[in-house]
C-alpha cells in the first residue's frame, strides 16, 4: 500500500485531448491547468509527447513537481492484433519506448502503461486475437519489470484515434486474455462505464477483476434524451455510442457508492484517473472533488 493507505487521484484531459495532440495546446499549458484541479496526479498519452529525450522528459517532469503533481500513469494504446508480426513487433517497441518514458517520468513508488488488446477488425479470429494479445503482452513484461512499471490492462471499449473498436471490449474475450498472464507486474485498470459501452453491468465486471485491480479510470455517462442502455448494441461496431454523453462524476449512470465499496473490500490504494473535462475544465474539477469526497467517506 501507499503511504496514505488509500487510493489517489489523478487526472486525464479527455476534453483536450486533440489539442495536445496535434500542438494546439502545449502539455506544458495543460500541467499548469491541471494543478487547479486539486488532484495529486497525471495521467498522459504518448501523442501529448513532443519528443522522448531524457532533457524534454525531465522538463514535465519538473513542471509538474511544481504543481505540486506526479505523473504515474501512461494511457498507451498498443494494437496487438493486427494480422502482421511485423506490425505487432513494431508495437512492442514502442511499448518498450513508452515504458522507457514513464521509468523517467513516473514516480519511484509507482509508475504504469496501459496495454490494450487492438483493434476488433473483421478478418481476425477470436482465437488469433487472444493468441497475439497474450503472446505481445508476454513478451513485453520482462522489460517493464527490469524498468519498474506495471503494465494494465484496461477493459477498453475504442482509442479515439482507431478504426475499429476494441478487440477485447466484452468481458468474456478480456477475462480469457488476462487470465492467461500471471505477474506481479501485470494486472487490471478498470473503466466502469467502457463495461456500459459494453452492454454489461461494471459492478459484475469490478467482482471478477478487482483482485488483480492495479490502476482505474473514473468516469461517467448519462442517457441522451430519447435512448435506453438497450439502444448501445446498435452502435458496438460503429464507434462511440450517440446514447451515452459525458459528464461530472457521481451524477451519471455509474454507482459510484458500490464501486467505492468493492475498493475498500479490496484496501485498494492505487491510483483513480479521472477521464473528464469534455464539458470544460469545471466539470473536470467537480469530479474531482466528488471522488474526494468518496474517498474519505470509504477510507476515512
Amino acid at each position: 500500500m501507499n503511504q496514505k493507505n488509500k487510493p489517489r487521484i489523478s487526472v486525464f484531459p479527455k476534453g483536450y485531448m486533440e489539442e495536445l495532440s496535434d500542438g494546439r495546446m502545449s502539455l506544458f499549458e495543460w500541467i499548469e491547468m491541471a494543478g487547479t484541479l486539486g488532484a495529486e496526479g497525471l495521467e498522459l498519452y504518448p501523442l501529448f509527447l513532443i519528443n522522448t529525450d531524457e532533457d524534454y522528459l525531465q522538463k514535465i517532469k519538473v513542471s509538474a513537481n511544481k504543481q505540486g503533481l506526479v505523473i504515474p500513469m501512461m494511457c498507451t494504446s498498443p494494437d496487438f492484433t493486427h494480422p502482421s508480426r511485423t506490425h505487432r513487433e513494431n508495437e512492442i517497441k514502442k511499448m518498450k519506448q513508452m515504458i522507457d518514458v514513464m521509468a523517467q517520468l513516473g514516480p519511484d513508488s509507482f509508475r504504469s502503461c496501459r496495454v490494450l488488446s487492438g483493434q476488433s477488425r473483421p478478418d481476425i479470429s477470436r482465437e488469433d486475437g487472444i493468441r497475439w494479445t497474450v503472446e505481445s503482452i508476454q513478451e513485453l513484461l520482462p522489460y517493464a519489470e527490469c524498468k519498474r512499471v506495471h503494465l494494465t490492462m484496461e477493459n477498453h471499449y475504442k482509442d479515439g484515434f482507431w478504426l475499429y473498436p476494441e478487440f477485447a471490449q466484452h468481458s468474456s474475450i478480456y477475462l480469457e486474455i488476462i487470465n492467461q498472464i500471471s505477474s506481479p507486474w501485470f494486472g487490471v485498470n478498470y473503466d466502469p462505464s467502457n463495461a456500459i459501452f459494453a452492454g454489461e453491468d461494471p459492478l459484475e465486471l469490478l467482482e471478477q477483476v478487482k483482485h488483480r485491480l492495479i490502476t482505474m479510470h473514473a468516469s461517467d455517462r448519462y442517457l441522451q434524451k430519447g435512448y435506453t442502455l438497450g439502444d448501445l448494441q446498435d452502435y458496438s461496431l460503429q464507434g462511440y455510442s450517440e446514447a451515452l454523453a459525458h459528464g461530472v462524476i457521481g451524477k451519471g449512470i455509474n454507482d459510484y457508492d458500490q464501486i467505492f465499496g468493492h475498493l475498500r473490500s479490496i484496501q485498494f490504494d492505487g491510483w483513480i484517473s479521472i477521464e473528464d473535462g469534455v464539458n470544460g475544465l469545471g466539470d473536470l474539477k467537480e469530479s474531482v472533488e466528488f471522488l474526494t469526497s468518496k474517498i474519505k467517506q470509504f477510507f476515512g
